[in-house]
């Protein structure tokens, strides 16, 4: 049975948890600051779920603390210093990912990063990683006035790739990729193999589709 979706051009990713695994990168960054202090040290369990969130997660996680908290700007800073200098010492691909965007462009269609990861982060992290240079578009959490999951930065991300938002799939690990992909016009897939945050299903976020696997998506783009 066919179970394709008609008409896709591209598909667009989430960045953290959809196609790489930055958590051991992002967790090791909050981490160091609680050794500085004198802290126990976390193992990277405790950080994994909540790595794409960003800062605000992994500093949730390493002191308990919320964007509310006094000084939390301070600590937010020091955390972006500790990532920038290691960012892409333990962070790769998931596996399958390699495979499957050579098979989406094998097919003809585009693909590129939407990502709520700022430009900061984003560019430096695009051009090590070779795997991600083939990428068409790449939109950051600054790119445009609003992030996800506001639905701007995937219609930028289609105007980039001169395409209509209904040609294009989103595919996320977190509800605000869902959110934000539906609010588009999207058809939108749920990586059930990123980080997922602290919920144990997904059902509720409204993707058109889930996949176990990468390679799972390509279920989906094999249109008749």
């Amino acid at each position: 049975m066919n179970r394709g979706f008609p008409g896709i051009k591209a598909v667009l990713f989430d960045l953290d948890g959809t196609l790489i695994d930055s958590a051991p990168d992002l967790g090791a960054a909050a981490d160091q600051m609680r050794v500085a202090r004198g802290l126990p040290s976390l193992p990277l369990a405790q950080y994994r779920p909540m790595a794409g969130a960003g800062a605000r997660g992994m500093l949730g996680v390493a002191f308990g603390i919320t964007p509310d908290t006094p000084d939390y700007d301070v600590l937010r800073e020091e955390f972006f210093r500790n990532y920038e200098l290691r960012m892409t010492q333990t962070t790769y691909a998931f596996d399958g990912i390699a495979q499957l965007l050579a098979d989406i462009e094998a097919r003809g269609l585009a693909w590129g990063i939407v990502t709520n990861k700022s430009a900061r982060f984003t560019d430096p992290l695009t051009r090590a990683m070779p795997l991600l240079k083939s990428a068409r578009a790449v939109v950051s959490g600054d790119t445009t006035p609003h992030s996800k999951p506001h639905p701007e930065p995937l219609f930028e991300a289609a105007r980039r790739l001169a395409l209509p938002p209904e040609a294009c799939i989103y595919v996320g690990d977190d509800e605000r990729d869902i959110v934000a992909g539906r609010a588009a016009g999207m058809k939108t897939v749920a990586a059930l193999y990123g980080y997922l945050g602290a919920v144990d299903t997904t059902e509720h976020w409204g993707a058109d589709a889930a996949i176990k696997y990468p390679h799972e998506l390509l279920q989906w783009l094999d249109v008749a």
